[in-house]
């Protein structure tokens, strides 16, 4: 069985305990967080794609820990200046673990 969800932007596939990392969230870690954009859900008897949701379904997720993305390099110059400037970013993400797929 697996769902396809939207969240920040992004549709993503998930099935039960699968981890995976979305946007930063500030929530302790323990926490359950509730995905309400279910797009699609696959069972062994049926597949539902809703219009543009399917309604009651829901997904389940734990809390892991809050995760460092990559580092981003970000470099500036201007040329025959002498200017140069390199910076760095890592962005924050919640890393969950779906546990429960709802489909009402």
């Amino acid at each position: 069985m697996y769902a396809i969800i939207s969240e920040g932007g992004r549709q993503l596939k998930v099935e039960e305990g699968q981890q995976l990392d979305v946007d930063y969230r500030d929530l302790p870690v323990g926490e359950q967080v509730k995905f309400d954009r279910v797009l699609a859900y696959r069972d062994d008897a049926q597949f539902k794609v809703g219009q543009p949701v399917v309604e009651g379904a829901s997904v389940t997720a734990e809390v892991l820990a809050v995760v460092q993305g990559p580092k981003l390099v970000v470099q500036k110059a201007r040329r025959r200046k002498t200017y140069r400037r390199k910076t760095g970013h890592r962005q924050l993400y919640t890393r969950v673990k779906i546990s429960k797929i709802d489909v009402g």
